[in-house]
């Protein structure tokens, strides 16, 4: 079969994995078998996708990144560098857990931020926002911006990538796309625009 992605000489692609179309793979990065990955994707420099991790379409992932057995992304995810999965929550080097792993997903559109942690068993909620260094321990909502060790929530995000100032109506517009958010018993929504007839 042609090959429809690129891959760099100096990375490894097993068999058995299954890449996109356009999806592009760097220097020195490893896809191991069984792992899925999407068209349109950029795996940076020194990254190891793991067997049976599954990413969607447009996943962006900088260099240094190990997204271990377990997690899921799904389409238009964003990995900063060095950020960090794990995929057991008691290791121990004497004490084989292989195949326990438990599962961690991320949301369409979510962004994680360089060197930030998602302890595993922990979702990620679409559009989410994890800041750069936050430790995250528990589930995420929806478009929620968290920074911190542990993380915790400050405020909210647009798909865009901009932080949502709500008024008295509980709205906000992000400054970029003009669309309009609506917060609401602690969860926020993008509202619909009505189709012109």
């Amino acid at each position: 079969m042609k090959q429809n992605y690129f891959a760099h000489e100096s990375s490894v692609i097993d068999q058995g994995s299954h890449i996109g179309d356009h999806t592009k793979i760097w220097h020195f990065s490893h896809i191991m078998n069984n792992a899925v990955i999407g068209q349109h994707c950029n795996i940076g420099q020194n990254v190891v996708i793991a067997p049976k991790v599954v990413l969607g379409n447009n996943v962006k992932i900088q260099n240094n990144v190990s997204v271990y057995t377990g997690v899921t992304c799904a389409d238009d995810v964003f990995l900063g560098p060095s950020c960090v999965f794990t995929n057991v929550i008691n290791p121990r080097s004497g004490v084989n857990r292989r195949g326990l792993y438990s599962e961690t997903y991320v949301g369409k559109g979510a962004t994680i931020g360089a060197n930030a942690t998602i302890v595993c068993g922990n979702n990620i909620g679409e559009y989410a926002f994890i800041g750069a260094g936050a430790v995250v321990t528990k589930n995420i909502k929806p478009y929620a911006l968290v920074v911190g060790n542990p993380s915790q929530q400050i405020g909210w995000m647009s798909e865009y990538g901009h932080r949502l100032k709500f008024n008295d109506n509980h709205l906000a517009t992000c400054p970029e796309s003009n669309q309009v958010y609506r917060l609401e018993h602690n969860q926020v929504t993008r509202e619909q625009v009505p189709e012109k007839i």
